[in-house]
């Protein structure tokens, strides 16, 4: 996919990945600390991670297409370098959306009724994946803002004045 209405593909795309992926984080965060926000997501949580993981390369494929209709540089470079490796991230966005899901799931299916070995086991994954959780998400909400500052700085640079060009915008003192 390289155009979309006439527009390149990438920076239609970027708004969703850029949406999504700290939507995603924030829902994981939440049911991974409070297994009954994740028993009410049910499996909206893994289908929400699924659908941002798939965004990811089809997103950098528009980039790596665009990159190579815009002139090249520095700014540009680093951009599509920091782009490349946001999708591990969503990968282990989806990979714990999909463990919290199960194990919210696992423990709803089991009840109170839970024998004391089973319910220490499914304490300490739960524990675990809360902790991954919070690890990936953060790191995939840095690494989103870094990618974005990145292309926005090779979108803009010398592409705008700090001065008012005096079109009537009312910003005039």
């Amino acid at each position: 996919m390289s155009l979309i209405n006439g527009l390149p593909a990438h920076v239609l795309l970027v708004h969703f990945v850029v949406v999504l992926v700290p939507l995603t984080a924030l829902a994981l965060v939440v049911c991974a600390v409070r297994p009954t926000a994740a028993r009410r997501l049910g499996v909206v949580l893994p289908l929400l991670a699924l659908v941002t993981l798939a965004l990811v390369p089809l997103t950098t494929n528009a980039g790596e297409w665009l990159e190579r209709h815009v002139d090249s540089n520095a700014l540009v470079r680093r951009h599509t370098e920091l782009g490349d490796g946001l999708l591990p991230w969503a990968g282990g966005l989806f990979v714990l959306a999909a463990v919290v899901w199960w194990t919210a799931r696992r423990a709803a299916a089991s009840g109170s009724g839970t024998p004391g070995s089973a319910r220490g086991s499914g304490t300490a994954v739960r524990v675990a994946a809360a902790v991954l959780s919070v690890l990936v998400a953060a790191g995939a909400v840095v690494d989103v803002y870094r990618i974005g500052d990145s292309g926005a700085k090779a979108a803009w640079h010398d592409a705008f004045s700090t001065t008012s060009s005096g079109g009537g915008d009312g910003d005039e003192g």
